[in-house]
């Protein structure tokens, strides 16, 4: 599917040039993060897809109201399926435009709940992809710390990491909080969360759909 074929809700979709074996869609989190990551992406293997306002929990919705809401529409349309559903296998990843799907969103309290919703409707609805290996997490970095003394920088991905690393490296280090996607440095963001040879980069599977449904629907 071309982006042509997208609504005007749709036009932010940069698409890929090539699509298939090595290509992966990427989804952020609204225009300002996805500006950033289609600035440092690789624009032949990796499209980037910015979902607007927090997913509908597709674990407790019925098939209507999935199919009705854009955003997996969008989803499902960027990755070349026929539908938000997948009724029959014969209509599965095997027809996707992209190899991965690959869920990049701010490492806070949101962008976590973002994250978990939308493995929840992986996991019901299109659950091939889950099973292939064919969704993606990244884990952007929280902090970046600099020692004052060596220069050295690192970059932390959680408050407990930020403390332990400090403790490590001793004397005076700087601590800055990145604030989102968009506030990440071009070179940092390209290396840390969108290049696949340097990114803090796991596939997904059921343990991370168990852990979401104990947090989200305890009981």
């Amino acid at each position: 599917m071309s982006a042509g074929r997208y609504s005007q809700a749709q036009a932010k979709f940069a698409d890929s040039t090539t699509h298939g074996a090595g290509c992966e869609l990427i989804l952020v989190e609204g225009d300002s993060a996805a500006r950033s990551v289609v600035a440092v992406r690789d624009a032949r293997t990796q499209a980037v897809l910015p979902l607007q306002g927090k997913p509908l929990n597709a674990w407790r919705a019925d098939a209507a109201k999935v199919r009705d809401n854009i955003l997996y529409r969008q989803v499902a349309q960027a990755l070349g399926l026929p539908d938000a559903i997948l009724s029959e296998p014969a209509n599965g990843p095997q027809a996707m435009r992209f190899e991965r799907v690959v869920l990049l969103f701010d490492p806070d309290a949101d962008g976590i709940h973002i994250t978990a919703l939308m493995l929840l409707y992986f996991a019901r609805w299109l659950p091939e992809l889950l099973e292939r290996g064919q969704v993606w997490v990244v884990r952007p970095p929280m902090f970046t710390l600099t020692d004052a003394a060596t220069g050295e920088i690192v970059q932390a991905y959680s408050p407990a990491h930020r403390d332990a690393l400090r403790a490590s490296m001793g004397g005076d280090v700087q601590c800055h909080r990145h604030l989102g996607l968009g506030s990440l440095p071009p070179e940092l963001l390209r290396r840390t969360c969108v290049d696949p040879r340097t990114r803090q980069c796991r596939r997904a599977g059921k343990e991370d759909v168990d852990a979401v449904l104990a947090s989200l629907m305890p009981g």
